[in-house]
């Protein structure tokens, strides 16, 4: 009997703690246009990652510090690198045009990543990079250029849906009235 009141209870603690917990839906074009493309609105909603992003470059020899990343050695050769666990959360920077919105991790807005929509994964905003050859992506990021894997390619934006759909502003101009 004792067993099943803290089976039962502990159930209980588990339904409650989830039901408060984020539902997160990936961000999609779709959703990009329901908010009528405001940079107003985008500024209030929450991003997260789906999955790790993996930044990296040479480090070589001839620069003496590092200030966003590690250092790693790999096959011998110094690699700088910067890593964005799946779930951080990042804010709307600014969106250059259309379907661009560049996402900041950290304090300093100047370290922002670009996302667009995919076609390929039903219009998910995923990473852009200005190219993509042999499975390595090069992304602008902190006012350098650094390489990263396909397998950051398809990390996409989530966002608390409900949360974001709550902050909508409902804005009126009125034209005035005349007799």
């Amino acid at each position: 009997m004792k067993f099943t009141k803290i089976v039962f209870a502990f159930a209980s603690f588990l339904f409650i703690f989830s039901s408060c917990s984020p539902t997160l839906r990936p961000f999609t074009d779709n959703i990009y246009d329901e908010f009528g493309e405001s940079k107003e609105m985008l500024s209030k909603v929450q991003f997260y990652l789906s999955s790790d992003i993996v930044l990296y470059r040479d480090f070589g020899e001839s620069q003496s510090r590092v200030v966003d990343g590690k250092i790693r050695i790999v096959d011998g050769r110094k690699i700088e690198e910067v890593v964005f666990r799946k779930g951080t959360p990042g804010v709307f920077v600014f969106s250059p045009k259309r379907d661009r919105i560049a996402i900041s991790f950290e304090q300093n807005d100047d370290n922002y990543l670009m996302f667009g929509p995919n076609q390929k994964v039903g219009g998910r905003f995923v990473l852009l990079a200005k190219e993509w050859k042999r499975k390595r992506g090069k992304v602008t990021y902190a006012n350098k250029t650094w390489l990263t894997t396909d397998d950051s390619a398809y990390a996409n934006l989530m966002v608390d849906l409900e949360k974001a759909r709550k902050n909508r502003i409902s804005k009126k101009t009125v034209s005035g009235r005349r007799i």
